[in-house]
């Protein structure tokens, strides 16, 4: 019986995650996407980008023994760095010095490419969990993201800044596409109230922006539950509806298409690391 080639792997999609403002669940929704999507048979690695609070780790109770630096200067493998979380998900923890990555040198990326090689290959998904606010590190990640969520709440304060956050990105660095994810909302019709508060406005005066309701996650006891047992909501409470629809968030991501059809994978991440052009001054 003639043998097929196996159709080729996809390019990780690289995703930031991002928030106006802290408080809104932004890090424990990022963990529990990334359960979502692990569960529909994806290999997904959170990169902590919150530099000042290192949440990922925090939620999980475990701890990083070596930091970034020391894998980007060529002293630790990505093995050695990464931290493996219980149910399949791994995390690259949070460090200072982050914006020394845009200095890294060709020979440097294909070194790192090479890392992830060795590793586990590249996976599905690098999901971004950068800070909240509209911080210097902030624009940078999702700036050499090609993929953004914006996670907010129903609290005036999160959809102003959620809007600062996105108009920052289009009016000064011509990004134009953004998943929208309402998080602790009552139900669909609070969520699509909260979409349709930012996305009016974002279409009166960033009109060249594209918004698009990714899902939402509402109020749920199982999240605080799960946080106090530093185990994700959808790992520890699959049946809860905070899991049903963020597990819907995940199908509903994997439905869509990635700008320029693929992502462009570790290799354009790696490369828009080091590109000067992704000055955040």
């Amino acid at each position: 019986m003639p043998k097929f080639p196996e159709k080729p792997k996809k390019p990780a999609r690289v995703i930031s995650v991002s928030s106006g403002k802290g408080g809104v669940g932004k890090s424990n929704l990022t963990l529990s996407l990334s359960y979502a999507l692990t569960a529909l048979k994806k290999k997904v690695l959170i990169w902590d980008a919150d530099l000042g609070l290192a949440n990922t780790d925090v939620l999980l109770g475990i701890r990083a023994k070596h930091p970034i630096p020391d894998w980007l200067k060529g002293e630790k493998t990505l093995s050695e760095i990464i931290l493996e979380a219980p149910g399949g998900v791994s995390i690259l923890p949070a460090a200072s010095g982050i914006l020394e990555l845009s200095d890294i040198t060709g020979e440097e990326k294909a070194r790192l490419m090479a890392d992830f090689d060795d590793w586990k290959g590249e996976p599905d998904f690098l999901l971004i969990d950068t800070a909240a606010g509209i911080g210097q590190n902030v624009i940078f990640f999702n700036l050499v993201a090609p993929e953004h969520i914006v996670v907010l709440n129903n609290e005036p304060t999160s959809i102003t800044d959620a809007y600062a956050l996105i108009k920052a990105l289009v009016t000064k660095y011509r990004q134009k596409g953004f998943y929208v994810l309402p998080n602790m909302v009552g139900d669909l019709r609070e969520a699509k109230e909260v979409f349709k508060l930012i996305s009016d406005v974002a279409g009166q005066y960033l009109p060249q922006a594209s918004l698009d309701l990714l899902g939402f996650v509402p109020r749920d006891e199982a999240v605080p539950s799960a946080v106090k047992r530093q185990t994700p909501f959808f790992h520890l409470y699959p049946q809860a509806e905070a899991s049903r629809k963020i597990g819907e968030v995940a199908r509903r991501l994997l439905s869509l298409e990635p700008p320029g059809g693929g992502g462009g994978g570790l290799a354009l991440f790696l490369d828009r690391l080091g590109a000067g052009s992704l000055s955040v001054n």
